[in-house]
């Protein structure tokens, strides 16, 4: 299906996180990073047109970060308040001296952008890996009091907007690349590479999904103290070779959640096959009341390459992607089927994809030095209606001629 979209190049500016603020204000965070290489590292607020999928480069709103700092590599909003949090490493300097406020609180306020509160949450022990380390995933919970921040290897549950800790810090084996809230805020599920580690939030009672059963008699004094590791869920057996990339939990329904999953498909010196090295996958899981575990329900092959950015529309209908071969797609949440797919939609791979507040636009970006709008069909929105009212006049349309049949 075609879909309205745009393409609007930002000169200097590659771009590397974004979010909505509300159905029209949009942050988007880039820059040359730590080197910069004269390529200034920003925050910057535009207001994209519903209309004809514009933005307004003449009002926007920026925020210049200090010479040597890296450029926001990810971002979350909190729409109810204008503020959102990002993770934006510091100058090389405070580094090497195992100082970073990495995990960063801003406002949006009469036109300007201010920071209110920082924090550091990556672990610096001197090592290359850790200076190289970066805070590549920051998520809000739906009801906007916790605030999850990773690296590679360790993620700190925090309450928002305060940053104040929520728990111990959890590490991890394998690398991190996302992580999710459920719908209810009372659990948080970690994708490394390797699995799920599904976790329960303390003193978040009324879980919609249950934990283990032999978690349930822990003391209380461990819940306050740590996040509950509830399960771990594999990946698929029959993706060999895979690994997960993204998590989202469904925003209205507690019971679904689907993952990224990227494949390397093993290859014998022998063979002479084309078929491609990698492999991404959208799969959609459901929980199982019988095995109290998470079940691929449907999966869907979307590329022939990797998929390197995933995000879920705020009314549950939509799922979108950037893939490394430079297309965006759009798959309908319920069913898994294709919306639509943009070839070419960035020179480089996309390095972030948002909806807004309201469901009705998508937005990409990428190191390119460009942002992609485009703009959601609104009778696919409401495809589920029509098939309601088909079905029922299918049915009715059967009734009748049964009934003249039987009259005859």
């Amino acid at each position: 299906m075609r879909v309205k979209h745009t393409n609007h190049t930002l000169k200097s500016f590659p771009v590397y996180s974004s979010a909505f603020l509300s159905e029209n204000q949009l942050v988007l965070g880039g820059g040359g990073g730590a080197a910069n290489g004269g390529i200034k590292n920003k925050l910057r607020v535009l207001v994209v047109s519903n209309d004809d999928l514009g933005v307004d480069l003449d009002n926007e709103v920026q925020y210049e970060l200090t010479k040597g700092e890296d450029a926001p590599m990810s971002m979350a909003a909190w729409s109810k308040d204008g503020t959102f949090a990002c993770g934006i490493n510091s100058v090389s300097e405070k580094l090497q001296k195992g100082l970073n406020e990495n995990c960063r609180v801003f406002e949006l306020k009469d036109g300007k952008l201010s920071v209110l509160r920082t924090r550091g949450t990556l672990v610096i022990q001197g090592s290359e890996a850790d200076l190289e380390d970066y805070q590549k995933v920051t998520i809000i919970s739906p009801d906007g009091s916790l605030l999850a921040v990773a690296g590679s290897h360790s993620l700190q549950l925090l309450s928002y907007p305060s940053l104040s800790p929520v728990g111990a810090p959890i590490t991890t084996e394998k690398e991190i690349y996302d992580a999710s809230f459920s719908n209810s805020s009372d659990q948080l599920v970690l994708a490394t590479t390797a699995n799920l580690q599904v976790y329960t939030i303390p003193n978040k009672a009324g879980s919609s999904i249950k934990g283990n059963k032999k978690e349930k008699g822990k003391k209380k004094a461990d819940q306050k103290t740590s996040l509950n590791l509830a399960r771990t869920v594999e990946i698929p057996a029959s993706l060999v070779g895979g690994s997960f990339r993204s998590i989202k939990h469904h925003p209205i329904s507690p019971d679904t959640l689907y993952t990224i999953i990227n494949t390397t498909l093993p290859r014998s010196r022998s063979s002479r096959s084309k078929t491609p090295a990698r492999q991404a996958y959208i799969c959609k899981w459901k929980w199982d009341m019988k095995t109290e575990n998470w079940i691929v329900e449907r999966q869907r092959k979307v590329g022939e390459k990797g998929v390197t950015t995933f995000s879920i529309s705020p009314d549950g209908k939509f799922l979108a992607y950037g893939s490394s071969d430079l297309s965006v797609g759009i798959v309908d949440a319920e069913t898994l089927a294709s919306v639509s797919t943009i070839l070419n939609a960035h020179d480089f791979p996309p390095t972030t994809i948002a909806f807004n507040t309201s469901s009705t636009l998508l937005v990409s970006g990428s190191a390119d030095n460009s942002i992609r709008i485009v703009r959601l069909p609104d009778y696919v929105r409401s495809s589920s209606g029509w098939f309601i009212l088909l079905l029922t006049i299918l049915i009715v349309l059967i009734a009748f001629v049964v009934q003249q049949f039987v009259l005859q």
